[in-house]
C-alpha cells in the first residue's frame, strides 16, 4: 500500500511496505501463506499436551517428597513384593520410613526381600505365606486368618495389591483350563477385595490411608475368552 504526499504529489512509500537491506536495495515484505500459519497453529496445539505432561513431571520431581508415616500411618502391606514393581515398591516404601508386612506365595522369596529391606532401611517386615489362588478356599480361608493376625493392631496405611496373573493370548471357550481361568479370578479379583477388607476397616477409623491396585496393560486385547 502506498499513500500520495500531499505537498508533492508523489506516493510516499511507508514502512510497511518494503524493508531496505544492508546493499542499499529495497524489498517488499511478504506475509507468511496461510498453509504455514496453520500449520504452527496446529503444531502448537499438539505439542500443548506434551508440555503440560513435562510441566507435572518437573513439578512432581522438584516438589518436597512426602512424609509419609505421619500422612498414611506407620506401615503398609504389599502383596507380590518379591519382583518387579512390586519390589520397587517394597522397597521405596521402606527407604521412606514405612515398615512392611510382606505378603507373597514363596517362603524363600519372602525371606530374601525381607532381610534385603531390613539391612538397606532398618525397618521393620512382617511376611505371610499366603497363596492368592487359594482364596476362598479352606487354605486360603486359613492364610487370610494368618494376614489379618499379622496386621491386627498396626497402624496400617498403605496397601499395595500388586500380586496378578494372566493368560496370555485369546482362545475358545472349550480350549481353555477353567481352572486356570478360576484361579486367575481369584488372585486378580477375589484375593485384591478380601485383602483389601482385612486392613481397610482401619484406616477408616484413622480417617487416613492409600490403596494401590496394580493392573496389567497390554498393546493388544489378551486373556479374551471366545465362544464361537
Amino acid at each position: 500500500m502506498h499513500t500520495i504526499n500531499s505537498q508533492s504529489g508523489r506516493p510516499r512509500a511507508t514502512l510497511t511496505d518494503c524493508v531496505k537491506g544492508e546493499d542499499g536495495i529495497s524489498s517488499q515484505r511478504q506475509e507468511p501463506p496461510a498453509w504455514f500459519v496453520s500449520a504452527a497453529i496446529l503444531g502448537a496445539f499438539y505439542m500443548l499436551p506434551f508440555l503440560f505432561r513435562l510441566l507435572a513431571r518437573l513439578a512432581l520431581c522438584l516438589r518436597r517428597p512426602k512424609d509419609l508415616r505421619r500422612r498414611y500411618g506407620a506401615w503398609a502391606v504389599v502383596a507380590g513384593p518379591t519382583s518387579g514393581i512390586g519390589r520397587s515398591m517394597a522397597l521405596e516404601l521402606a527407604r521412606r520410613g514405612l515398615n512392611l508386612v510382606l505378603v507373597d506365595l514363596n517362603a524363600a522369596n519372602l525371606r530374601e526381600i525381607s532381610e534385603t529391606i531390613g539391612s538397606l532401611h532398618g525397618v521393620q517386615t512382617r511376611t505371610v505365606v499366603f497363596d492368592l489362588s487359594l482364596v476362598s478356599t479352606p487354605q486360603g480361608d486359613e492364610a487370610m486368618a494368618r494376614l489379618r493376625e499379622a496386621v491386627a493392631g498396626l497402624d496400617v496405611g498403605v496397601l499395595v495389591n500388586n500380586a496378578g496373573v494372566a493368560t496370555p493370548g485369546s482362545r475358545y471357550l472349550h480350549e481353555a483350563d477353567a481352572e486356570a481361568w478360576v484361579s486367575m479370578i481369584r488372585v486378580n479379583l477375589w484375593a485384591v477385595t478380601e485383602v483389601t477388607a482385612a486392613v481397610l476397616l482401619g484406616m477408616v477409623a484413622r480417617g487416613r490411608g492409600a490403596v494401590v491396585s496394580m493392573g496389567q496393560r497390554r498393546r493388544r486385547p489378551s486373556s479374551l475368552l471366545r465362544l464361537c
